[in-house]
């Protein structure tokens, strides 16, 4: 492609952007609102699913050793528990120091003063790298020579793993339809544009105008409006999001909910939105043009 008619494509497509400026802002607008919608959900996604991450460390599986075992052979099945799949820590706890914790719960209670040691078990406190595989683990667990019983929270585990694939199915479900509303939106709109001018086209076309040379200033004037939707989005997702994380970090009637920093997802999101602001302009600027170089 020539320099000059690189820039008269430019030029083209930005003046057209300006000469239907109603019709143009109503892109832009639209473009920003489904852009906020889907960058607004997809933060939504992620903290539910660093709150669900959050949950699933704090979720743990208790495997009691046999009281048959020494003290040195239970603990020697630290290294045989880190060797299974899916365990992240494995943390032992002996009688004395299950005894002091039961006895630091219920210190007011004197009904429990002469407790003995001996009545608890050795044990080890594991957390997982997925949860979803908590019943595998299980399983593993029982299959170690000196493991007695192991105690897992398998309903909480699946209502968690459940949580995080409606999350992930709604996010991509609803991204899709309002990625599909935005190409349709801003098709429409380049489509007034090229029929406004469909005289003009044909025009060219019986010159001898190629294609790609008519096509080419309505995917500039698609890009760039994808472009300015974009990134008035962005800018607009970022400062209210800023302002929901001060005030969720910052009062006490929100002290539940523990936000994580935009600057984490900015980068990613800024690159998403960007792709999203040129792909939907690109294609909604093809297809609107498309019936009208059939002539």
């Amino acid at each position: 492609m020539k320099s000059n008619s690189f820039l008269y494509f430019i030029k083209e497509g930005v003046t057209s952007v300006f000469s239907h400026g109603f019709m143009s802002v109503a892109t832009i607008a639209i473009m920003m609102a489904c852009l906020f919608m889907m960058g607004g959900f997809t933060l939504l996604s992620a903290n539910i699913q660093e709150m669900i991450a959050s949950l699933e460390s704090q979720n743990q599986v208790v495997a009691f050793v046999d009281d048959s075992l020494t003290d040195e052979e239970a603990r020697s099945l630290s290294a045989k528990i880190e060797a299974i799949e899916n365990v992240d820590t494995v943390e032992f706890v002996s009688r004395e120091q299950a005894m002091n914790k039961f006895l630091k719960k219920y210190q007011d209670n004197t009904l429990f003063s002469d407790i003995d040691a001996t009545v608890f078990r050795h044990r080890y406190v594991i957390t997982m790298d997925d949860i979803e595989g908590m019943e595998k683990l299980q399983t593993d667990l029982y299959r170690v020579p000196g493991i007695a019983t192991v105690n897992a929270h398998l309903e909480i585990s699946r209502g968690f793993v459940t949580m995080r694939n409606i999350v992930t199915v709604v996010s991509i479900v609803l991204t899709a339809v309002l990625l599909v509303i935005s190409i349709f939106i801003m098709a429409n709109t380049i489509k007034l544009t090229s029929f406004s001018r469909r005289e003009e086209i044909g025009v060219m076309k019986m010159v001898g105008a190629t294609n790609s040379f008519i096509r080419w200033p309505f995917v500039i004037e698609g890009l760039f409006l994808g472009v300015i939707g974009s990134a008035l989005a962005y800018l607009l997702t970022w400062g209210v999001y800023e302002i929901l994380y001060t005030r969720a970090n910052g009062t006490v009637t929100f002290a539940f909910v523990n936000l994580v920093p935009f600057s984490k997802y900015a980068v990613p999101l800024l690159i998403g939105y960007g792709a999203v602001g040129v792909l939907v302009g690109v294609i909604a600027s093809s297809t609107a043009i498309k019936n009208y170089l059939k002539i």
